[in-house]
């Protein structure tokens, strides 16, 4: 497949506001509860719904992040505690090094991607919301696939999993875009893991227990070309 003259992001990154769109339209309710009960003297109730505001808030958030080394070091795609990283038997036999990370309620949730490439699929399965750190989530969770292609033609999937709160999962590239590394493309609501396969020559920067923030931290480095 061939690649992009200029290896630019061919669709605006998104989302890119400092706090994502979705905190205003969940957070106004409880905002204007909180108005509510303050008008009607019921304070403690105005307090928990302007508590739940900000909550909302900064669950939303969005911010900027300076990317370290070139296209060959793969950044964390979230923030949150890794899992599991080491090197895994996929169904068909081929190996592959998976690095897993669980975001709790009060990690950012916009995703990022781990290495620049062209998107070559994506896959929504799943119908489960089992608890992201519950190894069945795995594999019965509602989740999406996004397979990207690197410039030396690797393959890398990151793999958005919905948890025990979350309900939605946003991925906003289509197929044939090619997203650089970093880019902000998604994000999963309230409680999820974020996992990126890598071929099995990548080197892992990471260990199982580590926090890492996404766009911020390596979590393996690519083979350079000789």
């Amino acid at each position: 497949m061939s690649e992009p003259a200029v290896q630019e992001p061919l669709f605006a990154e998104r989302p890119t506001e400092f706090v994502v769109r979705d905190a205003f339209v969940l957070g106004a309710a409880p905002l204007a509860l909180a108005g509510v009960f303050g008008a009607l003297g019921w304070e403690v109730a105005g307090v928990v719904c302007l508590g739940l505001t900000v909550f909302v808030g900064c669950f939303f958030r969005n911010p900027p992040r300076l990317l370290p080394g070139d296209d060959r070091t793969v950044v964390a795609p979230a923030d949150g505690r890794v899992l599991e990283a080491g090197e895994i038997e996929l169904p068909n036999g081929e190996k592959a090094v998976r690095v897993a990370i669980f975001l709790s309620v009060f990690n950012v949730h916009v995703n990022r991607a781990p290495v620049p490439g062209r998107v070559v699929s994506i896959a929504r399965s799943g119908s489960g919301f089992r608890a992201a750190f519950d190894r069945r989530a795995e594999s019965e969770n509602v989740r999406c696939d996004m397979g990207l292609e690197t410039a030396q033609g690797e393959r890398v999937v990151v793999s958005q999993i919905s948890g025990l709160l979350a309900r939605r999962i946003v991925c906003h590239p289509v197929l044939g875009e090619w997203v650089a590394r970093g880019a902000r493309y998604g994000l999963i609501r309230f409680g999820s893991r974020t996992d990126v396969l890598l071929p099995p020559t990548a080197e892992l920067r990471v260990a199982k227990g580590e926090s890492v923030r996404g766009g911020r931290d390596v979590i393996a480095q690519l083979p350079r070309p000789e």
